[in-house]
C-alpha cells in the first residue's frame, strides 16, 4: 500500500463539554495520512485536492462547533426541542444550550478525546474520497506551547461566518510584555483567571438568577443570521466584557487591565486565538 501524508493540514477551533471542566475551548492541529493504490496519475490523492476536499469536510464537520458526547450520563435532551439540551456537571451545576443544529456535533462517546473525534472524521471522509483510497488516518494534536495558555469559549453574534455560534472556542497562549520585558507572572495570572472560561458580552445577557442551591447563573441570548442561540452557565464560569469578544477586543481588555495595575509602565499584550493568529494591543 502507498501512503500520502499532509502535516498541519488545518486547525480545528471548537468547544466541547466535560463532566468536570464544563465548557472547554480547544484548538487541535490536524495531520492526515492516506493509504491506497496509485491512480492513473501515479498518485494516492492529488495534493491540490487535499485542502479542497479533506480540509473542507473537517472544517465543516467540527470547526467552530460545540462537540457533545452523547454517552455521558449527565446529558438530558428534550424530544420536543431537539436543538436544546442540559449538561449536568459532576458538582451538581448545569449548562443549558440551544442553537441551530449545525452548531453542534453529537459524538458517540462518553467523553471528548482526540481519538473519538478522529474516528468521526475518518468515517465522514470515507464517503467523499475516491475508491483507491483505502485507509484514512487522522491525528489530532494540541500545539506545543512554551508558557502560559488558557482555554476560552465565546460567540460573536455580529460575525457573518461560523464565529457567530454561541459556544465555540480556542486553546490560546498569551504573551505580556511590561517595559519591553516579558512578564511571566502576569501571563500566568491571566492563564489561571481564564482557565476553562466563557468570555461573554454584557449586552447579550438576558437573565441572571440564583437557583435553589444558591448557585448563580447567567443566561445569554442572541439572534444571528444562522438562527437563535441561547446559553446558560454558572456565573463562576463566566468572564464578562462590556464589548464584543473578538480577539482584538480581548487583547485590548487585557492590556487595559494590566495598564490599570501598572499605570506608569509600557504594556504590550499579544493574545492568540488558537494557533498562530491573534491580536496585539499596546498601552
Amino acid at each position: 500500500m502507498n501512503h500520502l501524508f499532509v502535516d498541519n493540514l488545518t486547525v480545528i477551533d471548537f468547544a466541547y463539554l466535560d463532566a468536570s471542566r464544563g465548557l472547554v475551548g480547544e484548538s487541535w492541529i490536524v495531520d492526515v495520512v492516506l493509504g491506497g493504490e496509485l491512480d492513473d496519475q501515479g498518485m494516492v490523492f492529488d495534493f491540490s485536492n487535499v485542502k479542497r476536499t479533506i480540509k473542507r469536510v473537517i472544517d465543516e464537520r467540527v470547526d467552530h462547533r460545540l462537540v457533545v458526547p452523547t454517552g455521558y450520563s449527565g446529558l438530558s435532551r428534550d424530544a420536543d426541542q431537539p436543538d436544546a439540551f442540559r449538561w449536568q456537571l459532576k458538582n451538581g451545576h448545569y449548562i443549558d444550550h440551544h442553537s441551530p443544529q449545525e452548531a453542534v456535533v453529537w459524538l458517540e462517546a462518553d467523553r471528548v478525546v482526540p481519538s473519538a473525534v478522529a474516528t468521526l472524521l475518518q468515517q465522514e471522509l470515507h464517503s467523499v474520497l475516491p475508491a483507491n483510497v483505502i485507509d484514512i488516518d487522522i491525528n489530532l494534536r494540541e500545539e506545543v506551547i512554551e508558557g502560559p495558555y488558557y482555554h476560552y469559549v465565546h460567540g460573536l453574534k455580529k460575525h457573518l461566518g461560523n464565529c457567530q455560534r454561541i459556544a465555540h472556542g480556542h486553546r490560546s497562549p498569551i504573551r505580556i510584555d511590561r517595559n519591553n520585558h516579558r512578564d511571566h507572572a502576569l501571563e500566568q495570572t491571566w492563564a489561571e483567571r481564564w482557565k476553562d472560561i466563557y468570555v461573554g458580552s454584557e449586552e447579550d445577557i438576558t437573565t441572571r438568577f440564583v437557583d435553589t442551591n444558591g448557585v448563580g447563573y447567567i443566561r445569554f441570548d442572541y439572534e444571528a443570521n444562522q438562527g437563535e442561540f441561547s446559553l446558560t452557565l454558572p456565573e463562576e464560569r463566566v468572564y464578562l466584557l462590556n464589548t464584543d469578544t473578538t480577539v482584538e477586543l480581548i487583547a485590548a481588555h487585557i492590556a487595559d487591565q494590566c495598564k490599570a495595575e501598572w499605570p506608569n509602565d509600557a504594556i504590550r499584550v499579544k493574545a492568540y486565538e488558537g494557533v498562530g493568529k491573534g491580536a496585539i494591543s499596546i498601552r
